[in-house]
């Protein structure tokens, strides 16, 4: 049995059968990843999402040697390995129940910083839309964000770029490993967002850009921020994808409304439409909406209005206040008032601004 635990991190997620979900299920069972492959066959067997097949893969040690190389080459090229249960990995993705068992890291961004906005969009993205990006990105520069984007053409690319412009860090999230980059032409960029910032993946070295990497690459992108910008996009696309993540995952959704004949404003206008994003036109809206814009709030005035508030507005500020969160559909569950009664306790509420409505038609305190 090997020494190093990260060995036996690398080592479950190459065992062919067991993906993040299930591999999280077996350390929950055995109690911890080295624990995994020490456990009896019969115990194996009984796990639930656990077959014949991936107890026998589990037992045969055969991956330790894979592993072996994998530890090679992160030690070599100075990468670190964030484990889901340890505290280096970025806290928000614990919250996805998908989110990766393991992933690889080479930067110095914090991948906890406090506010973190993904920027995606259109791989042919416009000239107006390079504008667009560049601005949102120069008026959050004095909320100290993280960029995030997945390094590919068009909008990740620009949005990578502006935040180096701007000083602030920015981490490119892969569908590879940390052995090539893609596209090529976007080396010197990743070069540059080493020196400030990051490259972030889930895939071990030699893993190719294959089409199905880039859906689990969008879910990092998604999961680990606050909240995504869509810049441009088609009727159909990644972005789109990332946004349906985003909003899976309760994160904030923004998007660039454009002119109904424009190819790239279709994605964009769609989402607004459905009430799956938010309509930025600025960097002021998302400051609005993710309560970055410093409006102090007058206490004292908001006990006033507290004391004026009807019995069932109430009860509903009070549950959104412990659950930080929450969806109008939870809200009538737990209040056991009619759906009726709580958009109009809602409505009342967002009139006195005490809270903020979400897309997706979520709500939480302003």
């Amino acid at each position: 049995m090997p020494n190093d635990y990260r060995l036996y991190q690398i080592a479950l997620t190459l065992i062919p059968g067991i993906g993040d979900v299930v591999g999280k299920k077996l350390i929950a069972y055995c109690g911890s990843v080295e624990a995994v492959f020490k456990e009896n066959k019969e115990r194996l067997l009984k796990i639930p999402g656990v077959g014949q097949s991936t107890v026998n893969s589990i037992l045969s040690q055969k991956v330790f040697r894979k592993a072996e190389l994998e530890m090679s080459f992160i030690d070599k090229n100075n990468i670190r390995t964030l484990f889901y249960n340890e505290d280096n990995y970025p806290s928000r993705l614990l919250n996805c129940e998908d989110g990766p068992l393991l992933l690889y890291y080479k930067g110095n961004a914090d991948l906890n910083n406090k506010r973190i906005i993904a920027f995606v969009g259109t791989r042919k993205a416009t000239n107006e839309g390079r504008v667009i990006c560049e601005k949102f990105i120069e008026g959050l520069k004095k909320k100290d964000v993280l960029v995030v984007s997945g390094l590919a053409y068009g909008i990740d690319s620009y949005a990578h770029k502006a935040a180096l412009k701007e000083g602030l860090k920015t981490v490119g999230v892969l569908g590879h490993g940390l052995d090539r980059i893609y596209p090529a032409q976007n080396k010197k960029l990743a070069s540059r967002m080493l020196e400030s910032g990051g490259l972030l993946t889930e895939f071990r070295s030699k893993t190719i850009p294959d089409r199905e990497n880039f859906p689990k690459r969008n879910r990092i992108v998604a999961g680990m921020c606050d909240a995504v910008v869509v810049i441009e996009s088609a009727g159909k696309g990644g972005a789109l994808i990332t946004a349906g993540l985003a909003n899976s995952y309760n994160r904030d959704v923004f998007a660039v409304p454009g002119r109904i004949s424009d190819e790239y404003s279709k994605g964009c206008n769609m989402l607004i439409k459905s009430n799956r994003a938010a309509l930025a036109e600025s960097s002021s809206d998302i400051e609005y909406i993710m309560g970055w814009d410093d409006v102090k709030v007058d206490v004292r005035k908001q006990r006033e209005l507290f004391t004026q508030l009807s019995d069932e507005q109430k009860l509903i500020l009070s549950i959104i206040e412990d659950t930080k969160e929450i969806s109008v559909d939870k809200l009538s569950i737990i209040s056991q008032l009619s759906t009726s009664k709580v958009a109009s306790a809602l409505l009342m509420l967002e009139f006195e601004g005490l809270i903020r409505n979400l897309p997706g038609k979520r709500y939480k305190l302003y």
